[in-house]
């Protein structure tokens, strides 16, 4: 099911999940300012909407995206400051901001080519799944600049130095047979069944606590950035809180099953969440 129409950007409803789909094919999926914009919107809409369980993040016809639209982007806004600020500010917001801290589970599915500042919503995403044909590429030294835009940095979330140092100085491309052996994305399948495998891990998430899964990505995310001691203090803060604030009641439900009804073995799936 389609909804709400976008200039750049194409989202589809199916059974859960919902695919932010990069409208721009004839451009290889490059991010314009008003792509920026329409992301930026989309995502805003699908953070709130209980139809959206998981959401996914990928490219109409052959590529995911070529990265920023070099025509668009930077010199149509060269001397427009203002504009350049606002779109610049759209940009960050979602590819990083809006996505690393989703509420709820986001997928890269990764069809195509994927070069520059797409890295950022890239690594941003919880999960990438990638076509082993898909073709990525961190070409900025080519053109005499390096990655900007936040792609140096999120480089260093999933990324080896080695790794990263070799691809952003010689601007060589790979496959998503490497990248999946890099660890740059969860794993590669042949395209054939790229969108199959994306369903089958969506339809996985769906199937656990919303509540959970959202406080178990903030959990992790902010504690890779503090000492032990902090860390502690964030989980048992955030502990009670999804205790206290969890509309289904999870936690309980589970140690009822598994230590009064004996129908419930935790290592082995998750809990009956109708009962």
């Amino acid at each position: 099911m389609e909804t709400k129409s976008y200039a750049t950007v194409k989202v589809e409803k199916e059974d859960g999940i919902s695919w932010a789909i990069l409208n721009r094919p004839e451009k290889r999926n490059a991010m314009s300012p008003q792509l920026h914009y329409d992301m930026l919107e989309a995502l805003t809409e699908l953070e709130s909407d209980k139809e959206t369980r998981v959401v996914v993040i990928t490219g109409a016809g052959e590529s995911w995206c070529a990265g920023q639209d070099l025509k668009e982007y930077f010199r149509a806004l060269e001397k427009n400051p203002a504009e350049k600020r606002k779109a610049g500010w759209a940009s960050q917001e979602w590819r990083w901001r809006k996505l690393y801290t989703f509420p709820k589970p986001t997928i890269a599915m990764v069809n195509g080519f994927c070069f520059g500042g797409a890295f950022t919503p890239l690594i941003a995403c919880d999960f990438a799944i990638a076509a082993d044909e898909a073709i990525f590429g961190l070409s900025e030294i080519n053109w005499g600049i390096f990655p900007g835009g936040l792609v140096s940095r999120v480089l260093a979330e999933s990324m080896t130095y080695r790794d990263a140092m070799y691809y952003i100085m010689t601007g060589d491309s790979f496959d998503g047979k490497k990248a999946a052996e890099m660890r740059l994305v969860t794993y590669s399948v042949p395209k054939a069944k790229l969108r199959e495998e994306t369903i089958k891990l969506a339809n996985k998430l769906k199937q656990k606590n919303p509540a959970a899964l959202k406080a178990a990505k903030e959990v992790y995310k902010a504690c890779k950035t503090m000492d032990y001691w902090q860390a502690e203090e964030l989980m048992s803060a955030k502990s009670a809180a999804l205790a206290a604030n969890d509309p289904e009641r999870g936690r309980e439900k589970g140690m009822k099953q598994f230590l009064d009804d004996k129908t419930y073995r935790p290592g082995l799936g998750h809990y009956d969440r109708n009962k």
